[in-house]
């Protein structure tokens, strides 16, 4: 990365970046873009990602510059991988942590065994409603400023489709989880689904992306540490 010119940036390049928690998607762009506009003293510059997550959520952001920004749509369609925590006997109007919790759960029945079966229901082509609490638009509106202003928006059930839902380890109230699937696919939805399918509730509580198409995050780079070592000095790279 650190050897690439102001030419491979316009000509296109793909860059993996592993988002922090708390960063949103667009800060994690735009630190790239400010560092590389300001290594190459670049007024414009094209830059975008294939793909958000969540503020809460951490992992691979596939990032396109320059010509490559056409691949966008390219990517975003693209399988995707992630793992995370699933906390069951609670729910949150979010389905994950950004609110706090609002109803509590039985859980005494609820064994490894049932916990491994649910996950049946979830493979292959499932209905899902995405969560009150997102980025989509209603009315001209995005569903989560909707959400805050109290109102109730009935939201349609879209066809995802999810190849893989493994359980990875349980650890009391905590089901960790891998899954693969398609675009459009809200893992905050299957949380709280999950949840109903074991007669209980559930919440998101953890999330990582770890791949995207042939894309994996143990390839990809903390947005800071991509810009210091473009902006650092010649002598020491």
């Amino acid at each position: 990365m650190k050897d690439l010119t102001k030419e491979d940036y316009l000509n296109g390049q793909v860059l993996l970046i592993d988002k922090p928690l708390e960063w949103s998607s667009f800060q994690a762009v735009n630190k790239l873009k400010w560092a590389i506009r300001k290594k190459f003293s670049l007024k414009k510059f094209k830059i975008g990602h294939a793909g958000t997550l969540d503020p809460l959520a951490t992992g691979l952001l596939v990032i396109c510059t320059g010509k490559f920004t056409k691949k966008i749509t390219e990517f975003q369609g693209q399988e995707k991988e992630y793992t995370g925590i699933i906390t069951l006997g609670s729910t949150t109007p979010s389905y994950d942590l950004e609110t706090k919790i609002n109803e509590t759960f039985l859980t005494d029945h609820i064994t490894p065994e049932l916990i491994k079966a649910a996950t049946h229901e979830f493979i292959g082509e499932i209905e899902q409603a995405p969560p009150v609490f997102s980025a989509l638009k209603k009315d001209g509106k995005r569903l989560y400023e909707l959400a805050r202003e109290g109102k109730t928006v009935d939201i349609p059930k879209r066809k995802v489709h999810v190849s893989a839902f493994e359980i990875t380890d349980i650890d009391n109230l905590n089901v960790h989880f891998r899954i693969a699937c398609s675009k459009g696919t809200y893992i905050r939805s299957m949380a709280h689904d999950f949840g109903k399918a074991l007669n209980s509730g559930a919440h998101l509580t953890t999330l990582r992306r770890t791949k995207i198409g042939d894309f994996n995050v143990d390839k990809a780079q903390d947005p800071l540490d991509f810009a210091d070592l473009l902006l650092a000095p010649e002598e020491n790279k």
